[in-house]
C-alpha cells in the first residue's frame, strides 16, 4: 500500500473509532470513503480493522454503547460490505448476532479518547430528554470546551474550578484527567443528573471528596446541587473558585437570566479578592439568544471577549455548527 493510501486508511479508521466510541449519529460516519476503499480492494482486512476499532475496541468491550446503536452500526457496515463483496464476512454476522441476543437498556456508554492515551467514559441516558431534563446527555459545546481546556491547561492547573450545569460531566472529567486542577466542583440542579454525575466520576477512577482512600495526585472532586435561582452569596462563597466554566447552558431566555444572576453573586462573594475567571461555551443556534446573553452581561457590568477558535479536533462533534467560548471579566 502506498504511504498516502496508508495514511488515508489510518484516518478512516480513526474517524470510525472516535465516532463509534462516542456513539455519534451514524450519518456522521465517513461511509462514502469506506465504500470507495472497499471498491478498490477485494480484501476484507479493512472491515476487520474497523471491527477492532469499534465493537471489539477494549474500551467498548468494557463500556459498550447502547445495544440498539451497535446493532444499527453493524447493519450499516454489513450493507456496505454486501454492496461491494459477494463473499460474506463471518465476523460481521457474528458481531451482529451478539447484539441481537443482548438485552436493551435505557443507559449506554459514550467514550472519548484523550491525547494522554486514556479516555473519558460516560454513562448516559439513551433519550435526549429524559426525566424532564436535557442534562443526561453530552452536548457539542461541552466537547468544544473540553478541547479548549486540553489546549490551555494553565488556565486550570493547581486551581479550584466550579462548573455550572455540568450535565453528564464530560468537560470536567477531561479537565480533571488532563489539566491537573487542585479541586473541581461539578454542579447541577436536577437530582437525576447529580446521581448520574456521581456515577460518572467514579466510573472514571476519580474519588469524591468524602472518600478517605482518595488518590492524593488527583484533584479534590465534589458534586454539588446548585439551583441558580435560589442559591445565595453565602452558599456560593463556600466554593471559592478561581475559575468558573459552563457549556451549552444558553438554551432559553430564562436560563440566561438565571446564569447572569448567579455570576453576579459569584462576583459578590469575592468582594475583597480577585474575581474568578469565567469561560462560557455555547453553540450558536439562535443569534437572538446569544445577543440576549451579551446584553444581560453588559447590564450586570460584566465585560467579555471571545476566545480565538482552536484548531485541536480531539472529539467528534458536528463540524458545521458555529461554537464560541466567551471569557468574562466580572
Amino acid at each position: 500500500m502506498a504511504p498516502e493510501e496508508d495514511a488515508g486508511t489510518e484516518l478512516l479508521l480513526q474517524s470510525f473509532e472516535r465516532r463509534f466510541l462516542a456513539a455519534r449519529a451514524l450519518r456522521s460516519f465517513p461511509w462514502q470513503s469506506l465504500e470507495a476503499k472497499l471498491r478498490d480492494s477485494s480484501d476484507s482486512e479493512l472491515l476487520r480493522d474497523i471491527l477492532q476499532k469499534t465493537v471489539k475496541h477494549p474500551v467498548c468491550v468494557k463500556h459498550p454503547p447502547s445495544v440498539k446503536y451497535a446493532r444499527c452500526f453493524l447493519s450499516e457496515l454489513i450493507k456496505k460490505h454486501e454492496a461491494v463483496h459477494t463473499e460474506p464476512l463471518d465476523e460481521l454476522y457474528e458481531a451482529l448476532a451478539e447484539t441481537l441476543m443482548a438485552k436493551e437498556s435505557t443507559q449506554g456508554h459514550r467514550s472519548y479518547l484523550l491525547p494522554s492515551g486514556g479516555s473519558v467514559t460516560l454513562s448516559e441516558s439513551t433519550a435526549i430528554i429524559s426525566h424532564g431534563t436535557t442534562g443526561l446527555v453530552t452536548w457539542d459545546a461541552a466537547l468544544y470546551l473540553a478541547e479548549w481546556a486540553i489546549e490551555n491547561p494553565a488556565a486550570f492547573t493547581d486551581r479550584t474550578v466550579l462548573e455550572l450545569g455540568s450535565g453528564a460531566g464530560l468537560t470536567g472529567l477531561a479537565i480533571c484527567k488532563m489539566c491537573r486542577p487542585r479541586a473541581y466542583i461539578f454542579s447541577d440542579c436536577h437530582s437525576r443528573v447529580l446521581e448520574q454525575l456521581r456515577g460518572n466520576v467514579l466510573l472514571n477512577g476519580l474519588s469524591l471528596e468524602a472518600d478517605i482512600t482518595a488518590n492524593l495526585d488527583s484533584p479534590r472532586v465534589t458534586v454539588a446541587q446548585l439551583d441558580w435561582d435560589v442559591t445565595t452569596v453565602h452558599q456560593l462563597s463556600a466554593f471559592q473558585p478561581d475559575v468558573v466554566i459552563a457549556a451549552d447552558v444558553l438554551y432559553c431566555p430564562e436560563a440566561i437570566m438565571s446564569l447572569v444572576g448567579v455570576l453576579r453573586r459569584l462576583a459578590a462573594c469575592r468582594e475583597h479578592q480577585r474575581a474568578p475567571e469565567v469561560y462560557v461555551a455555547f453553540t450558536v443556534r439562535n443569534p437572538d439568544t446569544c445577543q440576549l446573553f451579551t446584553t444581560e452581561l453588559g447590564r450586570a457590568g460584566i465585560t467579555w471577549e471571545a476566545e480565538p477558535r482552536h484548531d485541536q479536533k480531539l472529539f467528534p462533534y458536528e463540524e458545521h455548527l458555529e461554537m464560541a467560548i466567551l471569557n468574562l471579566t466580572m
